[in-house]
């Protein structure tokens, strides 16, 4: 996922768990950020399809993910103490991410993008699911496009 990550632009900042949090977007603009983090997904799709081949003796149940997608304004820089610092974001945009994340669950989908993703990423998505839902931390409710199998992304 690392590699799917760093080749299609993005910064792999941490694994929580069973997670990775990417940023994506430094030092560009939000339009190619989107771009990236969606090309991401698609390349994370693909590669999980390849793991779960090599892993069927192995695992039994396929692997499974989940990947939320959101972007805004953060806190970008090299946070944390002594020898326990990095490159990482915080902010409300990362919280949103991390929720849309765990919505893949109840949608029953791989990848959930919000609206502004979506429309500033410049590939289309309207094909896929418009929902709106409410976003715990959130006032307004969001926007977004769920995505069954983010390999079918049409992005290269």
């Amino acid at each position: 996922m690392g590699q799917a990550i760093e080749e299609s632009g993005g910064h792999l900042d941490k694994f929580i768990g069973d997670g990775v949090m990417a940023i994506f977007g430094i030092d560009k603009s939000l339009e190619v950020g989107s771009r990236e983090a969606i090309k991401a997904a698609k390349a994370m799709s693909m590669r999980l399809e390849q793991l779960n081949e090599t892993l069927t003796d192995d695992v039994g149940e396929p692997l499974i993910i989940g990947i939320g997608i959101h972007c805004g304004k953060a806190i970008v820089g090299n946070m944390g103490y002594n020898r326990a610092v990095s490159l990482t974001a915080i902010g409300d945009v990362v919280n949103t991410a991390s929720r849309l994340e765990s919505l893949t669950k109840e949608f029953k989908v791989q990848l959930i993008v919000s609206k502004k993703v979506a429309d500033l990423s410049g590939i289309g998505l309207s094909e896929f699911p418009s929902h709106e839902t409410t976003i715990r931390g959130r006032i307004d409710p969001l926007e977004i496009r769920a995505v069954v199998d983010a390999s079918a992304l049409g992005i290269n």
